[in-house]
């Protein structure tokens, strides 16, 4: 989440005015992540988020978003649900730009990320995967193996200016991963989050209250989504992978949903794949994000060290 576009005080209260939401009482800009401009509004009747679509989010696949959420919300999972107009349409205009108003999840991110924390979110990434196998439509993930390499190139050597050699270096572990990928159809696959960060997991209580920031979501291989998860959750100081962690993840995740032989064998190379996506394009917008901006940037080396660690270790680490 972020705040690139401003809007008049004016302007927000006509959006509003369309919806049966009650009288404004704060409007509050979220920096957090580097995709979208998002509020947060509180009126008369409710919390809920204004979510201005600003990047690499394409306005015709806008509604496939919005309807996996339906869809996962209607079958008991936590998650926004979009919020419609009173002429029953969600997904309006703003400033220009594409824009929705989603409910409002109670519950913070993990302050420390914990077994616990990990086992239940390899529950509930298990529980994502099963509710949306009903959820026919597909929507090819963007930011797939196809794309790492044409990212790497529009960085333009750059990334030897945050770390020298490090375009060489990515060169290299791309060729391994790629030349080791899964084979297309061979896992299987079906809706996953693509960005289940702890930041996008809600606690209270000490349970998930709600998965957020579904806008990376599309249809991949499930343990492709583990892998990620992995990556995001297992490394507490970005530099060092706790076993721990990882036991507990892939433990709470085999308890909802088993693994199969092919997806036990393809996690080594499933997790340098994931931390070669998140660092490209962290590298990606640490160059052409507006210093001006009001947003977070985040710091690419930090999947490099990821990425470094997996190749080493990847098969022991993941073998429990």
């Amino acid at each position: 989440m972020a705040v690139y576009t401003p809007i008049p005080p004016d302007t927000l209260l006509a959006f509003l005015a369309e919806y049966d939401l009650g009288a404004l009482i704060r409007c509050e800009g979220i920096a957090e992540g580097v995709e979208n401009t998002n509020y947060l509004l509180e009126t008369e009747r409710c919390r809920a988020i204004l979510t201005l679509y600003e990047k690499r989010v394409r306005e015709e696949e806008l509604p496939w978003f919005l309807g996996l959420m339906n869809h996962l919300a209607a079958r008991g999972l936590k998650c926004p649900v979009p919020v419609a107009a009173r002429d029953g349409v969600a997904l309006r205009r703003l400033m220009a730009r594409p824009a929705a108003i989603t409910t409002f999840l109670p519950g913070r991110p993990a302050g420390t990320i914990t077994r616990a924390c990990c086992d239940a979110l390899g529950r509930s990434l298990a529980r994502f995967h099963l509710l949306g196998q009903g959820y026919e439509a597909r929507r090819p993930n963007g930011l797939g193996p196809g794309s790492w390499q044409g990212l790497l190139d529009s960085c333009e050597g750059a990334g030897d200016r945050i770390s020298p050699g490090l375009t060489s270096s990515l060169q290299t572990a791309l060729g391994h991963v790629l030349s080791s990928w899964p084979r297309a159809g061979s896992l299987p696959a079906g809706q996953i989050h693509a960005d289940l960060f702890p930041d996008n997991v809600f606690f209270e209580g000490g349970e998930i209250s709600g998965l957020i920031d579904f806008y990376f979501a599309c249809t991949d291989d499930f343990a492709y989504d583990l892998a990620i998860c992995l990556n995001a959750w297992c490394f507490p100081d970005e530099a060092t992978a706790d076993p721990a962690l990882i036991r507990a993840m892939l433990t709470g995740y085999r308890a909802v949903r088993a693994l199969s032989p092919a997806e036990e064998k393809a996690l080594p190379v499933l997790v340098q794949g994931a931390a070669l996506r998140f660092l490209l394009t962290r590298l990606y917008d640490w160059i052409n994000t507006p210093d001006d901006a009001f947003v977070t940037r985040k710091d690419p080396l930090a999947y490099y060290r990821r990425l470094g660690i997996w190749r080493q270790n990847a098969e022991r680490l993941l073998d429990v």
